[in-house]
C-alpha cells in the first residue's frame, strides 16, 4: 500500500472519530479539550462547554434563535450562526453588513471591520445630510413659491419635510422592521433631547436673546402633547390605525393654529407678508413667522454649483454641460485652508453622483438654475439610479413578459424623454414647464435619503449585535448625533448671523413634525402589513429613562424659561448642555447594567 493511501485512510478515521465525538453527550466534553480561533488548547470550562457543542446545536434550532445569542459563541462558530439563523437577516437593503463583518474578516481582524463601518457610517450620513441641505430642501422650497404658499404653510410643511429629512426617513426605515423599531424610538427621543438641549443651548451660549414668547410656549405645549403621547405607546406596547392617524391630526392642528396666530398677528400690526427666503421677523418684531429651512445653501454655497466662467449667451451645450457638472469653484478653492480641502475631496463623489441625478430648481436665480443638456441628463440617469436604488433593485430588475427588464424600459422612456426635452427647449432661457423639475429633484431626492437611511439603520443593528448593545441606545447616540448635528452647526450658524429667535424657533418646530410624522406616518406605511397594528417591543428601563429625561428637559424650559422673562441666558444654556451630559451617562450607565430596578 502506498504512502500516499495511507494517509487518506488515516484522515478518513480522524474525521469518523470527530463525528462521534461531536455526538456524544454534554458529559463526555469533559474529555476533550477545546480549540480557539487560532488554533491553541483551551482548558476546560462551563462556558466553553457551551461553545463546543452549540455548534451542533444551533444548525437545527437557529431559525428561531435571537441574533444577539452570537456573542455567546467562540469566534470561529458565529459566521455559520449568522448564515443560518433567520433573525440575522437583513429585510431590506444592499449590503449584509453583519455577514460581512463576520464572515468576511477572521475574527481576529473584526475590530479591523468595526472601522471601516464606522467611517463608512460617517459617509453615509454625510450622504444624507448633503442631499438634504442641497438638494432634497431647495428643491422643496421651489414647491412651496411654485404653488404660491404663504411662508407660514411652506415654514410648518414643506420646509418643515426638508428641515426633518433625515430624521423622517431613517424612523421610516427602522419601523419597516419590528426588529429596529426601537432604534427608530431611540433616535426620535434621542434627537429631541438633543436638539432641545445641546441644540438650543448651543444657541444661547452663541448669542443670548429673549425668546418670543407666544410661539415659543405654543411649540413647547404641542411637543410635550406628542410626547407624552409616544409614552403612551411605549407604556401599551403597540400603535393602532387610529393612533397613527392622530399622530397626523395632531401635526395638523399645530400647523393650523400656526397660521390662525400668525393672521391674526399680522392683521394686529399690519403688517405686509415677508417673502419666503427673506425672513426679518426679528427686526420687525413678528413673533409667529415661521424660519425657511435653514438648510437650504447659502450664496458662497450655491456658488459651487454653478459655472466658473461667466456666461455667455452663446456658451455651447458641451461647456454648460462640464461646467454643471463640476462641484468644486476653483477660486474659492484657493482661497480655502487645507482642512476644507481635505473634507472637500470627501465629498465630491457624493456630490458629483447627486448633481449627475438630481435637478435642483432655484427661483432666486435669473434663470432658475436651468441648465438645458444637465437636466435632460439627469432625466435619465437619475430615474436609473432611483429605479435601481428604490427597494434595493428589486422593482428594477424585475422582468415584463419574462424577458423585458424595468431599468431597460426605463432608460428607453427617459431617453426619448429627454431627447424630446432637449430639442423643444433652449440654452438660454428656462422653458414653462421648468418648476416640474422640482417635483423631480424631490422624488429623486426621497428616493435616495430612503435608500441611505435604509443603509444605516442596518449598519447601526449591526452594530448592536456585535457589541450588544440595544437598539434604544444606538438610536439615541449614533442616529440621534448623525441626523442632528447638521441642525446644531446650521442654528449656531444662523444665531452667529442674528437671528437667534430664527435659530431657537427651528428647534423646537422642526422637533415636533419629526416626532409627529416619524412615528405617525411610519406607523401607517406599515399598518397594511401587520393587521393595523404595529407591535413595538419596549427596552425596559432606558426606554423609560429616555421618555422622562425628555419630558422633564421641556418641562424645565417650560417653566424656567418664563421665570427668566423669556431670557435666554448663557448661565441657563450651560445648564442645558450638562443636563444632555448627565442623561448620556446615565442611560449609558443602564445600557450597562450598572443601573437598574
Amino acid at each position: 500500500m502506498k504512502t500516499r493511501d495511507v494517509a487518506v485512510i488515516c484522515c478518513l478515521l480522524w474525521l469518523g472519530t470527530a463525528q462521534c465525538n461531536s455526538r456524544e453527550p454534554a458529559g463526555a466534553a469533559e474529555s476533550h479539550p477545546l480549540v480557539n480561533v487560532a488554533g491553541l488548547i483551551e482548558p476546560y470550562s462551563s462556558e466553553n462547554a457551551f461553545n463546543a457543542n452549540s455548534l451542533s446545536l444551533f444548525e437545527g434550532t437557529s431559525r428561531s434563535m435571537e441574533c444577539r445569542n452570537v456573542v455567546h459563541l467562540n469566534g470561529s462558530q458565529w459566521c455559520s450562526f449568522v448564515k443560518t439563523t433567520e433573525d440575522c437577516k437583513i429585510g431590506s437593503g444592499f449590503i449584509d453588513y453583519l455577514q460581512g463583518a463576520v464572515c468576511g474578516f477572521c475574527h481576529n481582524l473584526l475590530p479591523l471591520a468595526i472601522v471601516l463601518y464606522a467611517v463608512w457610517l460617517f459617509y453615509l450620513f454625510m450622504f444624507l445630510g448633503i442631499t438634504a441641505e442641497k438638494f432634497f430642501c431647495p428643491n422643496l422650497a421651489a414647491i412651496a413659491t411654485s404653488l404660491k404658499l404663504s411662508h407660514n404653510v411652506a415654514g410648518v410643511t414643506f420646509l418643515a419635510l426638508g428641515n426633518g429629512a433625515p430624521d423622517l426617513f431613517s424612523a421610516i426605515a427602522a419601523f419597516s422592521d419590528t426588529r429596529t423599531a426601537s432604534l427608530a424610538i431611540g433616535a426620535l427621543f434621542g434627537a429631541g433631547i438633543f436638539v432641545t438641549t445641546v441644540v438650543a443651548g448651543g444657541v444661547g451660549l452663541a448669542r443670548p436673546f429673549t425668546v418670543a414668547s407666544r410661539p415659543f410656549l405654543r411649540d413647547v405645549t404641542f411637543y410635550m402633547a406628542a410626547v407624552f403621547w409616544a409614552f403612551l405607546v411605549l407604556y401599551f406596547g403597540s400603535i393602532d390605525l387610529a393612533q397613527a392617524l392622530g399622530y397626523l391630526a395632531l401635526y395638523a392642528v399645530y400647523v393650523l393654529v400656526v397660521i390662525v396666530s400668525s393672521v391674526i398677528y399680522q392683521k394686529g400690526k399690519n403688517q405686509p407678508r415677508t417673502s419666503l427666503y427673506n425672513n426679518h421677523s426679528e427686526i420687525n418684531g413678528n413673533d409667529d413667522e415661521i424660519p425657511t429651512c435653514i438648510r437650504r445653501p447659502t450664496l458662497e454655497d450655491t456658488s459651487e454649483y454653478q459655472s466658473l466662467i461667466e456666461a455667455e449667451e452663446s456658451r455651447s451645450t458641451k461647456s454648460i454641460l462640464l461646467d454643471s457638472l463640476n462641484p468644486i469653484d476653483f477660486q474659492k478653492w484657493r482661497r480655502k485652508h487645507l482642512p476644507w480641502k481635505i473634507f472637500k475631496c470627501v465629498k465630491l463623489p457624493i456630490e458629483f453622483l447627486l448633481l449627475l441625478c438630481v435637478p435642483v430648481v432655484d427661483f432666486d436665480q435669473d434663470d432658475h438654475n436651468w441648465k438645458r443638456p444637465l437636466n435632460c441628463l439627469q432625466i435619465v440617469t437619475g430615474s436609473l439610479v432611483c429605479i435601481l436604488a428604490f427597494k434595493s433593485g428589486y422593482y428594477g430588475l424585475l422582468l415584463i413578459h419574462g424577458q423585458y427588464p424595468v431599468w431597460a424600459v426605463v432608460l428607453v422612456i427617459t431617453l426619448v424623454l429627454a431627447a424630446v426635452i432637449f430639442f423643444f427647449t433652449k440654452n438660454e432661457e428656462p422653458p414653462k414647464f421648468h418648476c416640474v423639475f422640482a417635483f423631480i429633484g424631490f422624488f429623486f431626492s426621497i428616493i435616495l435619503i430612503n435608500s441611505v437611511a435604509i443603509e444605516i439603520v442596518n449598519l447601526l443593528r449591526s452594530f448592536g449585535i456585535i457589541f450588544n448593545l440595544s437598539n434604544t441606545v444606538l438610536g439615541l447616540t449614533l442616529l440621534a448625533w448623525g441626523n442632528s448635528i447638521g441642525d446644531l452647526f446650521s442654528d449656531i450658524t444662523v444665531a452667529r448671523q442674528g437671528y437667534p429667535r430664527m435659530a431657537i424657533a427651528a428647534c423646537f418646530g422642526g422637533i415636533i413634525f419629526n416626532m409627529l410624522f416619524g412615528i405617525g406616518l411610519s406607523a401607517l406605511i406599515q399598518m397594511p402589513y401587520n393587521d393595523n397594528v404595529l407591535e413595538i417591543k419596549c427596552d425596559g428601563l432606558l426606554d423609560w429613562i429616555l421618555v422622562g429625561s425628555l419630558g422633564l428637559s421641556l418641562v424645565m424650559s417650560f417653566i424656567l424659561i418664563p421665570l427668566q422673562g423669556f431670557k435666554f441666558t448663557r448661565l441657563y444654556s450651560i445648564i442645558l448642555v450638562s443636563y444632555y451630559v448627565i442623561f448620556v451617562i446615565i442611560a449609558l450607565l443602564t445600557e450597562a447594567k450598572i443601573i437598574h430596578i
